[in-house]
């Protein structure tokens, strides 16, 4: 029986992949990747078959019921198939799905954590995610589903939106329906994890604008406290870290 490997690649670039999953690429025969992987993960895998199983939106995309056909036939002939995820498997990466396919046939899984876009997109937009007496929870919520419905509530200090690109006007007002007030700050970073990342900031009332700036790019939404500007140092306590430094 096969091993089969479920990788988190991270959102971006190849260098955002652990060290545990780069480990994982070179000991595969077989690599059926996402879309998003970047191109250059192949250099972790240059003797292994590499097979395109990529979904994009509303674009082409490979059927789910083809990716597990093609897992069940690469483990039952190779010792290491490598199930490529962007982000993290297990953020809307239909992991479920695949794990129970691959263990219902028999074969040994392995599920190796990634970067998900909501930390790169925080990253990107230098605005933690989680903040101190005022944003201690995140709530991870995808704005692409197989009906086409968006479903934005306020359910926590904090809301992510994945795949939130084409739908930026509706979660506006969804937003707003459920409480969420005008001002409210909201982070917009598309193609998180990437050198050509573009991050923008609005508010609920200027959401809709920022169609415009990241039509037809991966796009992550961040709404409420994770959004909001970093608190300014005291000048008390600047002024002591600046003099224990000059003293380091």
């Amino acid at each position: 029986m096969a091993t089969v490997a479920f990788v988190g690649a991270g959102p971006g670039a190849a260098d955002l992949i652990t060290v545990r999953g780069a480990r994982w690429l070179a000991r595969a025969d077989v690599v059926l990747a996402d879309a998003l992987a970047d191109p250059a993960l192949r250099e972790h895998a240059p003797d292994a078959d590499w097979i395109d199983v990529g979904k994009r939106g509303y674009g082409p995309a490979t059927e789910q019921a083809v990716i597990h056909a093609l897992l069940l036939r690469y483990a039952a002939r190779c010792a290491c198939v490598v199930r490529l995820k962007g982000g993290d498997p297990s953020v809307f990466g239909r992991l479920e799905e695949e794990l129970a396919v691959v263990r219902a046939a028999g074969h040994e899984t392995v599920v190796v954590p990634g970067v998900t876009a909501a930390l790169a997109a925080a990253a990107d937009a230098q605005r933690p995610l989680t903040r101190r007496g005022r944003g201690r929870s995140v709530a991870l919520t995808t704005a692409m589903t197989r009906e086409h419905a968006l479903c934005a509530g306020r359910h926590a200090d904090s809301e992510v939106f994945y795949m939130a690109g084409t739908q930026l006007p509706a979660l506006a007002r969804q937003l707003a329906a459920a409480g969420w007030p005008a001002t409210t700050p909201l982070s917009v970073v598309s193609r998180a994890g990437w050198p050509d990342a573009i991050h923008t900031q609005h508010t609920l009332a200027t959401l809709a604008q920022a169609c415009v700036l990241h039509r037809g790019r991966p796009t992550v939404v961040i709404v409420g406290a994770a959004a909001s500007a970093l608190a300014p140092a005291h000048a008390g306590s600047a002024a002591a870290w600046q003099a224990a430094s000059a003293s380091a």
